[in-house]
């Protein structure tokens, strides 16, 4: 009889349990960058940083003529290979070659921004604090880490527009054992400086989140736009509904 209490229960504490496992780090809040300028830049960003390791098979290029952008500004500025403007917006990189060079195959980022959805955030802003949380660490492969997904195979590639970053640890008590001390991220230390200030790259890094959550689900801006005219409607006819039924059952009376 107490079955369906304890399976209840531990269903209540999946979604808790779930975001645990992804390193504990607080996700911040991606800043919304939804303007033609801003997707437009976060398009540049994703072809030259992105899209030499990841693919987005389910993107055309000629895709981004929906972000204002012509059909010779897409292949004078955003195709460095033979693809024409019609094609899929895969990588040269070959899957084995990826997994010899860093353990593991890229995912596709097509739909990155709504995989990565979790009761932390939401997937732009997982995004947007992953890319801002790399830093140097000798003892990695690629001479990099992650705050918010440790030892992670992907380098740092935007390195050179933020710097170099280590991390500094403090050692504090444990409080789950007495006489044991625990390591505590207590924040990132600039060792070289990059081409953008922290404000540029940040504003960069919200850009690329708002063109990845874009390229995820296209259609969103419409989506949101319906929505308040589907708002509005329901608003309406419930007043209408309203008044109609009093009207009504005062007649009954």
């Amino acid at each position: 009889m107490n079955f369906p209490k304890k399976l209840i229960a531990i269903l209540a504490l999946l979604p808790g349990l779930a975001f645990a496992n992804e390193a504990g780090y607080p996700l911040d809040k991606a800043p919304a960058r939804a303007s033609l300028s801003s997707l437009q830049n976060g398009a540049k960003l994703f072809v030259n940083y992105c899209l030499n390791c990841h693919s987005a098979s389910s993107m055309r290029y000629n895709r981004l003529r929906d972000l204002g952008l012509s059909e010779d500004q897409i292949k004078n500025n955003l195709l460095f290979s033979q693809d024409k403007v019609g094609a899929m917006m895969t990588t040269a990189l070959r899957p084995a070659d990826a997994k010899a060079w860093f353990g593991v195959v890229p995912p596709d980022l097509s739909v990155i921004a709504r995989a990565k959805a979790s009761p932390g955030g939401t997937g732009g802003d997982y995004l947007y604090t992953y890319l801002r949380s790399f830093y140097k660490d000798e003892t990695r492969p690629t001479g990099w880490n992650n705050m918010v997904l440790p030892n992670v195979a992907m380098p740092h590639v935007m390195w050179q527009l933020q710097g170099i970053r280590t991390v500094k640890m403090v050692e504090e008590k444990d409080p789950h054992e007495e006489g044991k001390t625990v390591h505590k991220f207590a924040g990132f230390e600039q060792v070289t400086p990059g081409k953008l200030s922290p404000t540029e790259f940040d504003t960069a890094t919200a850009d690329l989140v708002a063109y990845l959550e874009w390229m995820a689900e296209p259609a969103q801006g419409l989506r949101k736009r319906l929505g308040v005219w589907v708002l509005l409607f329901m608003t309406m006819f419930a007043v209408l509904a309203w008044r109609l039924s009093a009207s009504y059952w005062k007649e009954v009376k």
